[in-house]
């Protein structure tokens, strides 16, 4: 987690200083995203709550999302990340939603997606959304990609 403190720092203090919040879902990213924003000192100035929807029923019971909502898209995409980015901000009452949906490693998906690949979205006054593949199967190098690509992607989106 040390390497991505610079990165969560930054993103906090955009957020402090701008005085807005944040509300994150995140799958394969275990809650190292969650985990680097709530290092940062202060941090209960811009983070609302954070949760892992690893599965069907984390998605459905922490942030209600029904297989109505799920209709045409599946998880691990980029439609799939910008959905957890909207609804954990909607429903947190954050300004922003930042989302990480995907495959850690060290084997893929059920959705066929190989171990390495990432959905991240960011959802607040403006919206971002990307696919990372980092072509690995190291399970934790990956989740630390999968947290440093979402922070940049939010730096941008704070820009």
């Amino acid at each position: 987690m040390d390497s991505l403190l610079p990165a969560a720092r930054a993103i906090g203090a955009r957020l402090k200083a701008r005085g807005e919040t944040v509300a994150v879902a995140e799958s394969s990213a275990a809650g190292l995203i969650s985990a680097s924003l709530l290092a940062v000192p202060g941090a209960s100035a811009y983070f609302v709550g954070g949760a892992v929807t690893y599965t069907k029923a984390a998605r459905s019971g922490l942030l209600g999302i029904t297989d109505t909502d799920m209709e045409g898209m599946r998880s691990s995409s980029e439609p799939y990340a910008l959905l957890l980015a909207r609804t954990v901000r909607a429903r947190l009452g954050a300004d922003w939603g930042f989302a990480e949906t995907g495959a850690s490693g060290p084997t893929g998906n059920r959705y066929g997606d190989a171990a390495g690949h990432s959905c991240l979205a960011i959802s607040g006054p403006v919206e971002r959304v990307i696919t990372l593949e980092t072509g690995a199967s190291d399970r934790e190098a990956n989740m630390r990609a999968f947290a440093q690509a979402l922070f940049r992607l939010a730096a941008e989106a704070l820009a």
